[in-house]
């Protein structure tokens, strides 16, 4: 089980925000380079980059803060990057720049033709953003609630050829509530490609929670706020994770 610590970047400074609003920003770093190397310190084996100011713009907005924590990580772990992806060329430069994986949200809803393209142009490189309220996907930073069905786009993705599908429960991110167990588990064992759970995590209960689950196909989860106010040690979840998978 991966506990992957979450970079999100707004303004070229590393903040957590709740429910995805812009305007609940909490600062905890003017310098993402140092926040990941922080995390490589502490044992991360994968980073996860959020350009928030990409997700509402459309396209990529903290290209400096992202290159200079791909500088400092090296090769030393895989970083996986999203927010605004929405063309081919984009993702073509993430690649080039060191990036591992580039994650596609709501250009994948409102766009399968553009993901199906990316899957084929940069195989196992995809992954793709599920964001759900509800068991509804959200789109547009989670402005505007769809009515489509998580498994079944999940599913559709799947035949695409994406990597991994990260699950999102929005009601529940930023806010410590927990992660949403059932809805990520149910999503789990529709697929056959691995799923990252995100959204409420919170103390070592959702970690044991989750790697009770393992088995099913979730195979990691974003660490967000939890880790960043203390509420969460980075470091003694992930080797309670890595004792509970042995």
């Amino acid at each position: 089980m991966l506990i992957i610590p979450a970079i999100d970047l707004k303004d070229g400074q590393c903040v957590r925000l709740k429910q995805g609003l812009m305007e609940q920003a909490t600062v905890f770093s003017d310098s993402p380079a140092e926040m990941a190397l922080h995390w490589l310190a502490q044992g991360a084996r994968r980073l996860h980059l959020v350009d928030l100011n990409g997700a509402f713009a459309g396209k990529p907005k903290n290209e400096s803060a992202i290159k200079a924590i791909l500088k400092v990580v090296g090769d030393d772990i895989p970083v996986q990057l999203g927010g605004g992806i929405r063309d081919l060329d984009t993702i073509g430069r993430c690649l080039d720049d060191g990036l591992s994986y580039v994650i596609i949200g709501t250009a994948a809803v409102k766009n399968p033709g553009f993901l199906r393209d990316a899957c084929v142009a940069f195989p196992g490189h995809i992954i793709v953003g599920l964001d759900a309220k509800d068991g509804k996907v959200a789109t547009d930073g989670w402005s505007k609630l769809t009515g489509h069905d998580v498994v079944d786009l999940g599913k559709k993705y799947e035949d695409y050829g994406v990597e991994s599908i990260i699950y999102t429960d929005i009601g529940r991110d930023g806010m410590l509530s927990g992660i949403n167990i059932e809805a990520t588990v149910r999503l789990a064992q529709a697929l056959t490609i691995p799923v990252i759970a995100s959204g409420g995590l919170s103390n070592l209960d959702d970690i044991k929670a989750l790697c009770a689950v393992e088995s099913e196909g979730v195979v990691g989860t974003i660490a967000g706020r939890a880790v960043y106010d203390g509420s969460l040690d980075f470091k003694v979840a992930q080797q309670m994770a890595d004792e509970l998978g042995a």
